[in-house]
């Protein structure tokens, strides 16, 4: 018989395997029998413990969701607003969670939806944390530029392989972090033009835009 402890040890040792699997493969690609090799234990016990394929995914979607968003998961000791940067900058040890959080990204599964706005909720809070302090420049539209910098920071994990192939390096690399950590505070403080004629005219396109049509009274008889 088997003591509780050992379970769990197993379960977690399965789970992590299969979070390292699927995100090294993809989900569709990875057989159970690749994760029991991985794990080191019999298939029929990860059937024990999951009872099949999807389940054990599911698990492996939740326990991810929970090490980016929750603020007690013991596995990264940084604040939810920050678990990315921290796996970023140790992908020795965080790299299976980093490469499942891009697969899962554009599955489109809730565990994907639930992580998104954990991570968009996050962003917001810190953003307004800076508005306060006056850290921000105005914006004309607060959720849209969060959602944009949302964006910016999730581009890289769910696009690692294409932007690898254009510049050369994994762009999650440590090297790959450093060289884009002062073009990425360059566009954050200055943005890229040296005028704001682009701006000021796509703010002129909107007005026009947004305007009512010009009322015309009837012509009457005796004009």
């Amino acid at each position: 018989m088997r003591s509780v402890s050992e379970d769990l040890t197993a379960r977690a040792r399965i789970r992590d395997a299969a979070i390292a699997a699927f995100g090294r493969n993809g989900f569709d690609t990875v057989s159970m029998r690749t994760i029991a090799d991985d794990a080191g234990v019999s298939a029929a016990l990860i059937v024990h413990h999951f009872g099949d394929k999807q389940a054990l995914r599911t698990a492996c979607d939740d326990y991810v969701v929970n090490v980016f968003t929750d603020e007690n998961h013991e596995l990264i000791d940084a604040p939810a607003t920050d678990r990315i940067r921290t796996a970023l900058n140790d992908l020795e040890r965080y790299g299976p969670f980093i490469d499942y959080l891009g697969r899962m990204l554009v599955d489109g599964s809730p565990a994907a939806d639930r992580l998104f706005d954990g991570i968009l909720a996050g962003t917001r809070t810190m953003l307004d944390d800076q508005r306060e302090a006056g850290l921000l420049m105005p914006m004309s539209d607060h959720e849209m530029t969060t959602l944009l910098i949302v964006l910016m920071g999730l581009g890289p994990v769910v696009m690692r392989a294409q932007i690898a192939r254009a510049l050369g390096q994994d762009h999650l690399s440590p090297a790959g972090l450093l060289r884009a950590t002062l073009p990425t505070m360059e566009l954050l403080t200055h943005g890229i033009y040296a005028t704001d004629a682009f701006l000021e005219g796509a703010r002129a396109a909107m007005d026009a835009t947004a305007a009512p049509p010009e009322q015309h009274e009837p012509a009457t008889e005796e004009e």
